[in-house]
């Protein structure tokens, strides 16, 4: 069976599916169908399938001209229909992994999945898991419900995980050129997977099972945790004694080695490190093991919008103002700068905040004309427009993302106060405005 399947991975004649056509899914799909590969991308929202198949990209990053591209190629098909996945040689998953209303994890959308694969579960398939998970998934919750089919692994069908690595908006790294860890739940798993992988990307890393793979990609988002919450506490702490972070990181990184700079913000945003590490810790309990390090570094980077709150209430304060009836306008609703996605962006507990303490708050973004509807939350809020004029209406000014758009000094020249979580205005050229500018 595997040896067929290698043939047609190698001639580009394997279907490849890939289920979820968002941020993670949509560049995958597009990837393996410029490496000459058929693919059907298949997703549950029909807006979005709609969109695809009017060659249009409701992903800023992922140019209309690529999607048109693979539309007019006949290569590529978008669909709701998951009956056609008898269709696929290869069928990666791709669908979210949040958080349950009490930090545990909810892989309700991976178990869903594996149910409408298995329905439909053909000899000859590769089903590959990207989505981000805790270890023991793709063996333990994945298999059974494909062996539900009547079918086996290897015998009769492949199962491997293969971690995303998606950073929307970087220009130096891409899908293709970011390195892919493989690791199947067995050996004709893994080879096939890699295989697969390695027609379309540049580089492949099999390691020894799903469970290494899985490991190795929650490994990477408690890195980043665990490091930004070393700062974002330092950056408090240094506050206090009228240090600057900033200029510290600065000394601190002309070392050129045993340093790697991680910089504080306003909160933790995005769909993997605000979530991924407690997948790991939700698992460690299981095992009877407390991890400390990504239970501490949680509680730091959670706190941090109230940080920010209680800092512009102070520098209010000075200023001989109440933060209840000022007028605030919060820059940035994308989590990082310069891309199109809010998803856990704290800047929305920040606009929360700031209401529950009477603050009249606005927003400016220029990729968010209006905020979207989330899981947590529903403000209502519209952008408005990103000028000197409009900024000068508040009281204070708070920058939550650093957006190339807030990169001009003339928008701040007549603001009061501007409170400054990501060093963007401190680092302008000199010049006129704003009144005050105060770190948080």
């Amino acid at each position: 069976m595997s040896t067929e399947l290698l043939s047609r991975i190698t001639s580009r004649s394997a279907r490849v599916g890939v289920i979820g056509q968002g941020y993670v899914g949509l560049p995958l799909a597009l990837v393996f169908r410029e490496a000459g590969f058929p693919v059907l991308g298949l997703d549950l929202d029909p807006r979005k399938v709609e969109a695809l198949r009017r060659g249009e990209s409701y992903i800023k990053h992922i140019g209309p001209e690529r999607v048109a591209a693979a539309v007019a190629s006949g290569q590529y098909e978008a669909t709701t229909d998951f009956g056609r996945l008898t269709e696929c040689d290869a069928i990666l998953i791709c669908v979210p992994t949040p958080l349950g209303p009490h930090r545990e994890p909810d892989n309700s959308a991976i178990h869903a999945t594996a149910r409408q694969i298995a329905a439909r579960l053909r000899p000859g398939q590769l089903v590959v898991l990207e989505s981000t998970t805790y270890p023991g998934t793709t063996d333990e919750e994945v298999l059974p419900i494909l062996r539900q089919s009547g079918l086996d692994c290897p015998r009769d069908f492949l199962l491997a995980f293969s971690p995303e690595r998606e950073d929307p908006g970087r220009s130096d790294f891409t899908t293709r050129t970011i390195p892919k860890v493989v690791g199947g739940i067995n050996p004709q798993s893994t080879e096939a997977a890699a295989s697969l992988y390695g027609s379309a990307l540049e580089r492949v890393v099999p390691v020894s099972s799903a469970r290494v793979a899985e490991s190795a990609k929650l490994l990477e988002n408690v890195f980043r945790s665990v490091n930004i919450a070393l700062v974002n506490e330092l950056k408090m702490i240094f506050a206090r004694m009228g240090i600057d972070l900033w200029e510290v990181i600065r000394a601190a990184e002309t070392k050129p080695f045993g340093f790697m700079p991680f910089y504080p913000g306003p909160g933790l945003g995005g769909h993997c490190i605000p979530l991924d590490p407690f997948y790991l810790s939700w698992k460690a309990a299981e095992h009877g093991e407390w991890a400390r390090f990504i239970e501490l570094a949680g509680e730091i980077n959670t706190r941090m919008p109230r940080y920010v709150v209680d800092r512009l209430a102070d520098a209010l304060n000075e200023d001989g103002k109440a933060l209840k009836g000022s007028k605030v306008l919060v820059l940035g609703l994308a989590y990082k700068a310069n891309i199109d996605d809010d998803r856990e962006s704290p800047s929305y507990e920040i606009l929360e905040l700031l209401q529950e303490h009477g603050a009249r708050v606005d927003y400016c973004d220029p990729f968010f004309p209006a905020t979207r509807k989330g899981r947590k939350h529903d403000l209502s809020l519209e952008s408005v427009r990103c000028t000197p004029e409009v900024f000068a209406r508040y009281d204070a000014v708070l920058v939550a993302t650093g957006h190339d758009a807030f990169k001009d000094r003339a928008l701040y020249r007549d603001v009061p106060l501007v409170l400054d979580t990501r060093n963007l205005v401190a680092s302008l050229p000199s010049g006129k405005g704003p009144a005050r500018l105060v770190k948080a």
